[in-house]
């Protein structure tokens, strides 16, 4: 269940678009010339970076005429009056840029949100940032070092940055897992449980009719279990998966892990156990052997050969 202060924000998003379709009021911006050239001597960026923080504070000022009017004007439509202003701050390339912004009251004596503040206050463009510049490897220790445009931008702190690193994980995980798989053409799917740090992970893995490998699913637990191995397969098929459709499985040998692709494929699900496993748990192999590499699996030296009784 949404809060009040999230409808709050959500209804003064829309109030703003609203204002700029139908509206479409024009902005115009001025800059005197010596301003520009002394910003130009840090560099053509650092120009836009101000420009844009002015014309930020353009664009709310213009809400906030919408909302209360002129000020001393009389305003029969107005629906909001003035009170006073206060620090914020806007994101600009993953950065919190400070601002000052003006305040607004309603009728009924309430915060009047600007949504034109509220989006550039959004947090989706801050953990992008920073999802993208630490999977190309930088650290949060450098990461405000590398990243900082504006002298008094903060957020990029390695707590801060570690934090929206999590929360981009989170929704990028969330992408993953709700993401339709109806559209893929997968000849085999491999499932296989893997550890990860103190924890046992289940992951199935769809390889396409041209050789591309695909994260389908993961779950936690062990392939064993056969409710988690039902709950991840269900979900799969609940996303799109086509089980009715032939195609090769390549499992790791548990038992509630193969009765359950069965279940769900029936006689389409040609299954195949993973040969590294069988040579783990196989007594009959001799110590030390190795699945050979690039061989045939019913070739000489093979798993293969000299086991089909």
């Amino acid at each position: 269940m949404r809060r009040r202060y999230q409808i709050d924000r959500q209804r003064a998003v829309q109030q703003f678009r609203q204002l700029a379709q139908e509206q479409n009021p024009n902005l115009q911006m001025i800059f005197p010339m010596a301003e520009v050239v002394g910003l130009l001597q840090e560099g053509v960026g650092h120009l836009l970076r101000e420009a844009g923080l002015a014309l930020m504070n353009l664009v709310m000022e213009e809400e906030v005429r919408h909302l209360a009017g002129e000020r001393h004007e009389q305003h029969p439509e107005r629906r909001a009056h003035r009170w006073g202003k206060e620090d914020g701050y806007c994101v600009v390339d993953g950065q919190k840029v400070p601002i000052r912004r003006t305040r607004l009251r309603n009728a009924e004596h309430r915060e009047q949100r600007l949504g034109s503040y509220e989006l550039f206050q959004r947090s989706g463009p801050l953990e992008q940032s920073v999802w993208d510049k630490m999977m190309r490897g930088l650290s949060t220790r450098n990461y405000s070092a590398v990243v900082k445009d504006f002298r008094e931008a903060y957020g990029v702190e390695k707590s801060a940055v570690s934090d929206s690193f999590i929360e981009a994980s989170r929704e990028k995980l969330q992408e993953l897992m709700e993401r339709p798989l109806g559209d893929l053409k997968l000849c085999a799917v491999l499932i296989d449980g893997t550890p990860f740090r103190d924890r046992q992970m289940i992951v199935a893995l769809g390889i396409s009719i041209d050789g591309r490998k695909t994260v389908l699913g993961l779950r936690e637990g062990a392939t064993e279990n056969a409710s988690v191995v039902s709950e991840l397969l269900g979900d799969l098929a609940a996303r799109g998966l086509d089980f009715s459709v032939p195609r090769l499985y390549v499992l790791d040998g548990g038992k509630a892990l193969a009765a359950a692709v069965r279940r769900h494929a029936g006689e389409a699900a040609m299954i195949q156990r993973c040969q590294v496993h069988i040579a783990d748990r196989d007594p009959r192999l001799p110590e030390g052997w190795k699945v050979p590499s690039r061989a045939s699996p019913y070739g000489p030296g093979s798993l293969g050969s000299g086991m089909a009784g």
